[in-house]
């Protein structure tokens, strides 16, 4: 996942890649996502709650927003335990939409992000 393209919001990081031809056992128009919850969040039960908000919200939205051959990870923050919902649902809507943007036309490597000049 480290070629892929990654887009950082207040609850969560996106990180996106899209697969290759070669995984002929998985269909081209499967969608997958995977969650990382470290222990960085705190312990376990704030852990769970984060992955439980994080796999709701991905539910939810990749289906109608994600891209078909496309693999997500979610690296969960701190914020994603106490974010409201609708508002992870929205980060969510907005970090595809800079993922995709950001996707290279040649589809390798990561996006970086233009800096502006410093006089």
């Amino acid at each position: 996942m480290n070629a892929g393209v990654r887009a950082a919001k207040p609850g969560f990081v996106l990180l996106g890649l899209a697969r290759e031809g070669g995984e002929t056992h998985i269909g081209a128009d499967t969608i997958r996502f995977g969650l990382t919850v470290t222990k960085k969040i705190g312990k376990a039960v704030k852990r769970n709650r984060a992955r439980r908000r994080l796999r709701a919200v991905a539910q939810s939205r990749l289906p109608s927003l994600g891209r078909p051959g496309w693999d997500y990870v979610l690296i969960a923050r701190e914020a994603a335990i106490e974010r409201p919902f609708t508002t992870l649902q929205g980060d969510l809507e907005s970090a595809l939409e800079m993922l995709h943007k950001a996707r290279r036309p040649d589809g390798a490597g990561r996006a970086r992000r233009a800096s502006a000049s410093k006089p």
